[in-house]
């Protein structure tokens, strides 16, 4: 099982840049993780649904052919740590990649949403795309270590 994390563009603020790396780097002690940023779309003089759309054929390009795509998605299915850590341990069990997708700062575009097999919330509020990062990322080592029975979670 290979976990991928595909976002928009690269963290801008240094401090949230380094937990991110951190966090990043820990998930990658417990799964084969792979991150792909695709190009953030430059917003100027475009609408937010352009922009949306523009960034969903680059995440849509760049996902794994066998994977199974979760969108992280406001108005999507939320789950507490031990839930999801479970659902993760059930992907590797059937030898199943994933693929989460977190969209820019106008949110995923249709061709994702169309593509995912399930919508994941992080959280029941919008969260700017670069937390959201953070959030999975930290999720994915949370899930790690309660696999393992681990002290991080409790």
């Amino acid at each position: 099982m290979r976990v991928a994390l595909l976002v928009i563009g690269r963290p801008r603020h240094a401090g949230l840049a380094d937990a991110i790396r951190d966090y990043e780097g820990r998930a990658a002690h417990y799964w084969p993780l792979d991150v792909i940023e695709v190009k953030e779309e430059p917003g100027r003089n475009l609408s937010a649904d352009v922009v949306r759309e523009r960034e969903a054929e680059r995440l849509v390009a760049r996902l794994p052919a066998d994977a199974v795509v979760v969108a992280c998605d406001p108005g999507g299915v939320t789950m507490d740590s031990a839930q999801f850590a479970r659902w993760l341990q059930e992907q590797r069990e059937s030898a199943r990649n994933v693929a989460f997708v977190i969209g820019g700062a106008h949110g995923l575009g249709p061709a994702v949403r169309e593509r995912a097999n399930r919508r994941l919330s992080l959280a029941p509020w919008t969260l700017p795309h670069e937390v959201a990062r953070m959030v999975m990322a930290e999720q994915l080592y949370r899930a790690g270590t309660i696999i393992r029975g681990e002290p991080y979670h409790k």
